[in-house]
């Protein structure tokens, strides 16, 4: 695999974001966690990776990551909410309360 194709996703726990790593540019999704929940807050590619459909593998990524670890999804993200409302699979793991 080459290293523009590699991808590789990655929790980075001491600067509380997920990355997504697409060759040399890296995609990342900000949260914090409270208790049992997970808020996702903020999510950003770089141009490079605009249009590459990396943000949306990154938002699935971190929400597999989330009902792995039985965390209920609190999405403050635009971008995060936008991608539920187009994945309603992930609906079982919003906060409780939360409609999309």
């Amino acid at each position: 695999m080459d290293n523009k194709s590699e991808t590789v996703f990655t929790v980075n726990e001491a600067q509380n974001q997920f990355e997504l790593a697409v060759g040399d540019h890296i995609a990342f999704l900000e949260y914090y966690t409270e208790g049992n929940k997970i808020f996702m807050t903020h999510t950003e590619a770089p141009d490079e990776l605009r249009g590459t459909g990396a943000a949306p593998r990154l938002v699935g990524m971190a929400m597999q990551y989330a009902k792995d670890n039985n965390l209920a999804v609190v999405p403050l993200c635009s971008y995060v909410g936008k991608y539920i409302n187009n994945h309603p699979e992930w609906y079982d793991i919003l906060t409780e309360g939360y409609k999309m």
